[in-house]
């Protein structure tokens, strides 16, 4: 579907990028990584679409379990949710992940009482599952109840409920379950611990595997790259340092950039101004050796977006 940006008199893209993360404690919002990426829009209250006032798109709210299908079967041609949600709605043929997105991680994990018996999903085969992820439950359980030759009555039983699966074991419903979790603080309340990861999961940024609207492809690419380098920027930041000649190949040593360091030489006598990007979780380390290493003037820089 193709909406009219009045205002702008201009054909604009049907634009899904609301995304929810399933833990109640955290929800996120993909605007929140708008700013680096330059996608300026105003959203009016209780409204859940709206156009972008410096990019020819529309943006529209939803549930991220309501996108892969939007995106896959739907006019939208990109959009944000969980790699989880994408399998659950058995979408994987229809959508494309472009990016991950380093947001909402969290692993759907099998869970069973501290108390039990059971120490294994093979232990755990054969009898109740609760969970509000029949899809994906259905198929790990599958696959574990072929391997051991359970048949007919024999199969694990997976049942949904739509909240709070940590409770059902306590109230007598099942023997296990299969949700999502972040902390696990949740699940050590309810007396629970996990046996399996099923898989590990986080915000996607996806768009349709056949292509509906092929003279939109330039803004797509754009918005894609875009966010990518939001994602890029994340994981960078810029040190800059004052080095003397001899101390120079020993700092570039601790601090060789993606490529090569940008060197300048500075109006002082054999002295240089060295920049180069490092990865942001190593930057207090590098800023260190930097100082053991003779560098003066340390400074760090935060990345808003990049190219690389």
């Amino acid at each position: 579907m193709l909406m009219v940006d009045r205002k702008a008199s201009r054909k604009v893209p049907y634009f899904a990028i609301w995304c929810v993360i399933r833990s109640q404690s955290r929800r996120w919002s993909s605007s929140r990584r708008w700013p680096g990426a330059d996608i300026q829009f105003r959203r009016p209250n209780r409204l859940d679409i709206c156009s972008a006032i410096n990019l020819p798109i529309t943006l529209v709210f939803l549930p991220a379990s309501d996108i892969p299908s939007f995106v896959g079967k739907g006019n939208v041609d990109l959009g944000i949710t969980g790699h989880d949600v994408i399998l659950e709605a058995e979408m994987e043929q229809y959508v494309t992940e472009e990016l991950r997105l380093g947001f909402g991680k969290c692993a759907l994990q099998v869970q069973v009482p501290e108390a039990s018996s059971i120490k294994t999903v093979d232990d755990l085969a054969g009898k109740r599952v609760v969970t509000s992820f029949e899809v994906v439950a259905g198929q790990y359980f599958n696959n574990i109840d072929k391997r051991l030759g359970l048949q007919d009555d024999q199969r694990t039983k997976i049942e949904y409920v739509g909240g709070s699966v940590e409770a059902a074991c306590s109230l007598g419903l099942a023997d296990g379950i299969v949700d999502l979790v972040e902390s696990g603080e949740t699940m050590r309340a309810a007396g629970l611990h996990a046996i399996s990861t099923v898989l590990e999961t986080e915000a996607v940024l996806i768009r349709s595997t056949t292509t509906k609207h092929p003279h939109l492809a330039p803004i797509i690419d754009l918005i894609t790259r875009r966010i990518a380098g939001v994602i890029a920027a994340s994981k960078y930041v810029l040190v800059g340092y004052n080095v003397h000649k001899d101390t120079l190949g020993k700092a570039t040593e601790i601090t060789p950039g993606r490529r090569a360091p940008t060197i300048s030489r500075l109006e002082e006598t054999d002295w240089f101004a060295v920049s180069a990007m490092v990865e942001k979780n190593k930057s207090a380390q590098v800023m260190d050796d930097l100082v053991k290493a003779g560098a003066e003037d340390v400074l760090l820089f935060n990345l808003n977006n990049c190219r690389v």
